[in-house]
């Protein structure tokens, strides 16, 4: 365990080191900090660190076990009704506990924060339920995004739909799945796959994150349709203008006994959940019991770690960057600078490193964990200088999202269909609590800084995130058939030369 342990805190340094750099470098170049503050970004570093470690472990050993453990159970029951019972809890359960979520709706400006969160847990419980039944009837996995995007696209640009709600909408599909939901819907659909058995397990096992993160985009258009142009206030946060180094540290302390609450109430609905499956479906050994209790301690330590980290140290830098840099005389750095945190911030996302992990375990190696990493950072990188150059010309999200996603739909007929199904899964994961607490933060300070419409031009940023892996693990899959096919045809050329040398035609 203490093995296991290093090499996740070595990972998360490795992932968090190359932005904090930038920030460092920033702060003593283009935008000034004091010194009070660039030390509340370096403990929030730090927390961040050590969480993603503990947090990545706790998965390991408690979430992704229990996952499989429930998806085979309640597929070999057969039993309908139990397997929608089940997926409605799950998918509720564990997206209020989301902690992206709550960082969300903290900072939309469109309705209530309880009545978004409850909006987006039942669009990802009704989808669950729909994923599963997916692989469980073997329905294909293009043709139910194409359906279920159309669907979404008519409604974004129908007159029902105030223009505040369209990129709440799809950022609440990137964030909803976070840190706390990849690892167990990830899990579902590899314990439903090992079940099945079949060839077309692999690409099956893949999907379910895609279609979780289209229910929320449904639902919140749903409730902008109902609820009109109601909208309530949010505030933006600043760094507060410390005196001394001690105050930084009773800020920090300050906010744990916040999120030790916020992670309590996240979990508990979870731990539950787990433990009447346990009784129900499934028996663990008592090695195994053992090994979920200390996975979930390690998952609770380091989420409260990594959300007082994030929330205390990086959300006020990432509004204070935007905003300064917005202000200036070069602005335009914000586009470059974007893409350049975007390649980075992504490897930081402790949902990340669970994707990848599955991926290699389940294709056993052939589509390795550092090509799908490396086509989510270009990706995101992307992305996040498109949302700037989109912030600083006031140019509608639509025009964007819609020709993107026309694009990856498109690609699904020419791609294997395993890509297809990682490619729409990394689009959720890469949006993860970094990018919720960083980079939103940091577009809504640039918003703030040009004078734009913070409904409007900064939310958008997360729904970019999680578009733009769609398209580069897509080519990732192209370019691989592309390759084999190469190979096949270098292979039969070959063969005709050593055939005519050896005289045989």
């Amino acid at each position: 365990m203490r093995k296991n342990l290093h090499a996740k805190i070595k990972e998360s340094l490795a992932a968090v080191l190359p932005v904090t750099l930038i920030v460092l470098i920033l702060s003593v170049s283009l935008v000034p900090m004091t010194g009070e503050m660039v030390f509340m970004f370096l403990l929030g570093t730090a927390l961040l660190i050590a969480g993603i470690g503990l947090f990545t472990l706790g998965a390991d050993t408690s979430m992704i076990l229990m996952g499989e453990k429930i998806g085979a159970g309640i597929t070999k029951s057969r039993k309908l009704l139990l397997i929608i019972v089940s997926c409605l809890i799950i998918g509720i359960f564990i997206t209020i506990a989301e902690p992206d979520l709550r960082v969300l709706a903290e900072q939309a400006p469109i309705v209530e924060n309880t009545v978004l969160i409850i909006s987006v847990a039942v669009g990802v419980g009704v989808f669950l339920l729909i994923a599963f039944l997916r692989i469980f009837f073997q329905i294909k996995l293009s043709r139910l995004l194409i359906i279920f995007y159309i669907i979404v696209f008519a409604l974004a640009l129908s007159p029902l739909i105030p223009s505040a709600f369209i990129p709440v909408a799809f950022d609440s599909g990137g964030v909803t799945t976070g840190p706390i939901t990849v690892p167990f819907i990830l899990s579902l659909g590899i314990g439903l796959a090992k079940i099945r058995g079949d060839k077309s397990s692999e690409e099956d096992t893949f999907g379910l994150v895609a279609l979780c993160s289209i229910g929320p985009i449904l639902t919140v258009l749903i409730l902008g349709a109902v609820s009109g142009n109601h909208s309530v206030s949010a505030g933006l946060a600043s760094i507060s203008d410390y005196p001394d180094v001690r105050m930084v540290f009773r800020e920090f302390l300050g906010a744990f006994p916040h999120y030790l609450k916020e992670v309590v109430f996240a979990l508990l609905p979870i731990v539950a959940v787990c433990a009447a499956f346990r009784l129900i479906i499934f028996k663990l050994t008592k090695q195994q019991t053992l090994e979920v209790i200390i996975g979930f301690a390690f998952t609770f330590i380091g989420l409260v770690l990594f959300l007082t980290g994030v929330n205390i140290g990086f959300m006020p830098v990432g509004i204070h960057l935007g905003r300064a840099l917005a202000e200036s005389n070069l602005r335009w750095l914000l586009v470059p600078l974007g893409a350049l945190i975007g390649y980075f911030i992504v490897s930081a996302e402790p949902a990340v490193h669970v994707l990848k992990q599955q991926v290699q375990d389940v294709t056993q190696g052939k589509i390795s964990g550092k090509s799908l990493g490396l086509a989510l950072s270009i990706g995101v990188a992307a992305s996040v200088g498109i949302a700037m150059l989109r912030i600083l010309a006031g140019i509608d999200l639509i025009w964007f999202i819609v020709p993107g996603y026309l694009f990856s739909l498109i690609m699904t007929f020419f791609v294997p269909g395993v890509f297809t199904a990682i490619a729409f899964d990394s689009g959720g994961v890469a949006s993860g609590p970094m990018t919720a607490t960083f980079l939103l933060p940091f577009a809504m300070g640039a918003c703030a800084g040009v004078g734009g419409d913070m409904a409007r031009d900064a939310f958008g940023i997360v729904a970019m995130v999680a578009m733009t892996p769609l398209i580069t693990i897509q080519l990732l899959g192209l370019t691989a058939r592309l390759s084999r096919k190469k190979q096949t045809v270098i292979g039969l050329e070959a063969l005709d030369e050593l055939l005519d040398v050896s005289g045989v035609f």
